[in-house]
C-alpha cells in the first residue's frame, strides 16, 4: 500500500479525521508542558501539531517512512526533529522521551509488536506509550461507507476489517505483547461534516492508502458504478460522518 503521496493529498483524505482525533489523543496521554514527546508514523503532522502546541517544537521529535510526508512535516514544523525511518528501528536512545505515540499507524507497521517495543524502549519508566487505530473490525472507520459499497460493486476486493490493531482486543494484544504495563483501550469518536458528496469523494481518487489503491485499481465503468452506489447511500450532502478509533495507552 502506498503513502508516497503529497502531504496535502493525505490531509484531504484522512487529515480531516486524524487531526481532531490527535487532539483527543494528546489528552488521553496526559501530555503536559515540560515533557518530551515522540510522534511515530507522523505523516504530514496531524499529531505533531498538538504536541508542538503543548510542548514546543524543541520538545518534539517525529519519524515516518514516507519521504513526502517527512518533507511536509519538516516544512510545517522546521524546529521539530523529523527523521525518515520505521517504528521497528527508532534512531533514538533509551529513555529519551516522556511520551511516545503512534496515531493511525500500528495497522501499517510491518511488525507492530516490534514497533511498540521500540516505542517503549525510548520512553522513560512510567511514561505513556500510546496508539490509535480506527475500529476497522467494527466497520466504524471513515472509510466504512466505501468498503460497504465496494462489497456490492466488486465483492472480490479485500477490505480492512482484518488489519492488525483494528479491534479493542487486537490493539490490547499488541501493546501487551510489547511488554507495556497497565494497558487500557478506549473509544475516541470523531464527527466530520461533509458539505457535499464531491468533497467527501474526491480524496479517494488520489490513490492514498488501501482505500485509494482499491479505487484506482477499478476500471472506469466499475469506478462509476461505485460512485453511483455511494451517492445513493450517502446522498449529495451535507452529511455528518462519525468515525470511532480505538485508543490505547500503556506504561513503559
Amino acid at each position: 500500500m502506498s503513502f508516497e503521496v503529497a502531504g496535502e493529498a493525505y490531509d484531504r483524505f484522512m487529515g480531516r479525521y486524524s487531526q481532531p482525533l490527535a487532539a483527543h489523543f494528546v489528552d488521553l496521554l496526559e501530555v503536559r508542558a515540560g515533557q518530551r514527546a515522540l510522534d511515530v508514523g507522523c505523516g504530514p503532522g496531524a499529531l505533531t501539531a498538538p504536541l508542538v502546541d503543548r510542548l514546543g517544537a524543541d520538545h518534539v521529535s517525529a519519524i515516518d517512512p514516507s519521504a513526502p510526508f517527512v518533507e511536509t512535516c519538516r516544512t510545517r514544523f522546521p524546529e521539530v526533529d523529523v527523521r525518515r525511518g520505521s517504528a521497528e528501528s527508532l534512531p533514538w536512545d533509551d529513555d529519551s522521551y516522556d511520551v511516545a505515540a503512534a496515531c493511525l499507524v500500528v495497522h501499517f507497521m510491518t511488525d507492530p509488536v516490534a514497533g511498540m517495543s521500540e516505542m517503549r524502549r525510548v520512553t522513560r519508566d512510567d511514561g505513556w506509550v500510546g496508539a490509535t487505530v480506527w475500529d476497522l473490525a467494527g466497520s466504524r472507520a471513515p472509510m466504512a461507507p466505501l468498503w460497504t459499497a465496494m462489497a456490492e460493486v466488486s465483492p472480490q476486493q479485500p477490505d480492512e476489517r482484518d488489519f492488525q490493531g483494528g479491534s479493542r482486543e487486537s490493539l490490547r494484544s499488541i501493546m501487551e505483547g510489547a511488554a507495556l504495563r497497565d494497558v487500557e483501550v478506549v473509544e475516541l469518536p470523531v464527527t466530520v461534516t461533509h458539505p457535499t458528496f464531491e468533497e467527501w469523494w474526491q480524496p479517494y481518487l488520489h490513490g492514498v492508502g488501501p482505500a485509494g489503491e482499491v479505487v484506482a485499481s477499478l476500471d472506469p465503468d466499475r469506478r462509476q458504478e461505485l460512485e453511483r452506489t455511494l451517492r445513493r447511500d450517502l446522498g449529495e450532502g451535507p452529511f455528518d460522518m462519525t468515525a470511532v478509533a480505538w485508543a490505547g495507552r500503556g506504561r513503559a
